[in-house]
């Protein structure tokens, strides 16, 4: 399978598992970035794309890359990888989870995407209380399905913020 057939099988997932929500539970999509797992609300994902190289604008932030024009929609595009401190090579597992948030639409670019999957509450624990590389506002809590942990993140918070650069 090549990364396109990959984006549009992980799409494909999306779409499905967004429309078959139910109350008791809530579906994130969950991706890499270095060696850490997160998730965020199935809900705020648009669509999944592999990397695309974005037209770079002046004196934006490094974790910026650049815009891309998303079917007439000029998109920032922000490497979350970088936004959190993390080194990233753009391969054939790089891609860009176009979010809708904050009344905008909003590229990240993240190592790979793994999954949607759905945890009920009593698998969301509250977010730690720790020194570390992400402010702790924007964790939501974490993920627990057996050994499995995912860091959960409010990427509407996190966008909004004045130090991600993208709001006035």
């Amino acid at each position: 399978m090549n990364s396109n057939e990959l984006v549009s099988a992980q799409a494909t997932r999306v779409a499905l598992a967004s429309d078959q929500a139910r109350p008791d539970v809530k579906q994130f999509l969950t991706f890499h970035v270095g060696g850490e797992e997160y998730g965020l609300d199935i809900l705020r994902v648009q669509e999944i794309r592999s990397y695309e190289v974005p037209t770079r604008v002046a004196n934006a932030p490094a974790f910026v890359k650049g815009v891309v024009n998303l079917r007439g929609v000029i998109v920032p595009i922000v490497d979350l990888r970088l936004r959190l401190g993390q080194s990233g090579e753009y391969n054939a597992f790089t891609v860009v989870i176009v979010l809708n948030v904050c009344q905008r639409v909003v590229g990240v670019v993240v190592d790979a995407v793994s999954d949607v999957l759905e945890l009920s509450t009593e698998q969301i624990k509250p977010r730690p209380e720790v020194a570390a590389a992400l402010d702790a506002r924007f964790i939501t809590g974490l993920g627990k399905i057996g050994e499995r942990m995912l860091i959960l993140l409010d990427i509407e918070a996190m966008v909004a913020s004045p130090d991600f650069g993208l709001m006035d």
